[in-house]
C-alpha cells in the first residue's frame, strides 16, 4: 500500500523506498532509481503495478537476466508484503509511466454494516462500508455512464501542487459496478453482507479522481445525488463544487493492472 516514495526524513516508508533499498544489493555502479507507472497514495493498495529501472553493472560483470533480477529483488524484499511478479528487458525508449496504454482500478464496497465496527476483521482497511443502509445500485450504474468518455474532470480532482501544471482532461474507458465477494465470506453469509466492486479503466487520472468518482456514485446510491447530477458536476469544472465529505476513503481502492 502506498507506492509513492517518501523523503529520507519522514518516518513513513513507501514501496518505492523498499524497492530501491533491495536494489542496492545488486551492487550497481550507479544508484538504481525505480520509475513507477502509478504512484498510489498512502492507504491505497496495488494488486499489480509496473516500474522500469536501469542497472549499470561493473566492467566485466555479466548483465542480469530478468529471472535473476526477479529472484534477487524478491529475496531482499522477503520481510515486506511486496513481491516482484515478473521482470524483462525493454527498449531504452520504454517508460513505465508514459508508455502505459491504460490503468485499471478496483474500488471495493461492503454493504449491510450498520457501523464500521461490523466490517469483517479480515477486510479491515481493504474496503469501504458506506453508512446509511443499502445502495441503489441501478441508479449508480446509470450515473456511471456520464463518466465515460473524454471530459474535463476538474470537479473530480483534489487540489495539490501539481494542479496548475496538469490538464484536467481525461478519458474514462470503463466504469463497471458488479457484485463481488469478501475474503472467506462464505463463512459469514448469515450476516447478510454484500460486496460490490467499482472497476474503472482509463489511460491516466488526475489526483484522487477515482476516489471522488466512487464517492459521487455512492452519494447517488444513497439518494443524496440524482444520476444526472454527475453530468452537472462534470460541466461545472470546479473542484470546490464537489460535495463535501463525499470522497471515498483510500482503504477501498486497489490498482488492479497497468496495460501496455
Amino acid at each position: 500500500s502506498g507506492v509513492m516514495e517518501t523523503k529520507s526524513d519522514q518516518a513513513l516508508v513507501g514501496v518505492q523506498n523498499y524497492l530501491e533499498r533491495a536494489a542496492r544489493n545488486l551492487k550497481p555502479v550507479a544508484p538504481i532509481k525505480f520509475h513507477i507507472s502509478s504512484r498510489t497514495d498512502s492507504g491505497v493498495h496495488a494488486l499489480c503495478n509496473a516500474a522500469h529501472l536501469d542497472v549499470h553493472r561493473a566492467p566485466g560483470k555479466p548483465e542480469l537476466s530478468g529471472k535473476q533480477l526477479l529472484h534477487s529483488l524478491n529475496s531482499h524484499l522477503r520481510p515486506e508484503p511486496i513481491r516482484i511478479l515478473s521482470a524483462q528487458r525493454v527498449p531504452s525508449t520504454f517508460h513505465a509511466r508514459f508508455s502505459a496504454l491504460s490503468r485499471t482500478y478496483v474500488y471495493r464496497l461492503v454493504l449491510g454494516c450498520a457501523h464500521h465496527s461490523q466490517v469483517p476483521v479480515f477486510e479491515k482497511d481493504l474496503c469501504w462500508a458506506p453508512a446509511g443502509g443499502p445502495l441503489n445500485i441501478p441508479a449508480m450504474q446509470e450515473a456511471a455512464q456520464f463518466l465515460l468518455g473524454t471530459h474535463d474532470f476538474s470537479t473530480f480532482r483534489s487540489l495539490n501542487s501539481d494542479t496548475p501544471f496538469q490538464s484536467p482532461v481525461r478519458t474514462i474507458l470503463q466504469v463497471d459496478i458488479q457484485p463481488s465477494s469478501g475474503f472467506l465470506s462464505h463463512h459469514y453469509e448469515h450476516r447478510g453482507l454484500e460486496f460490490w466492486e467499482v472497476e474503472v479503466r482509463g489511460r491516466s487520472f488526475v489526483y484522487r479522481q477515482v476516489r471522488r468518482m466512487v464517492g459521487a456514485l455512492v452519494a447517488v446510491g444513497q439518494g443524496k445525488l440524482a444520476p444526472h447530477h454527475i453530468k452537472q458536476l462534470l460541466e461545472v469544472k470546479d473542484p470546490l463544487a464537489f460535495p463535501p465529505n463525499a470522497m471515498a476513503p483510500a482503504s477501498g481502492l486497489f490498482l488492479k493492472s497497468v496495460e501496455y
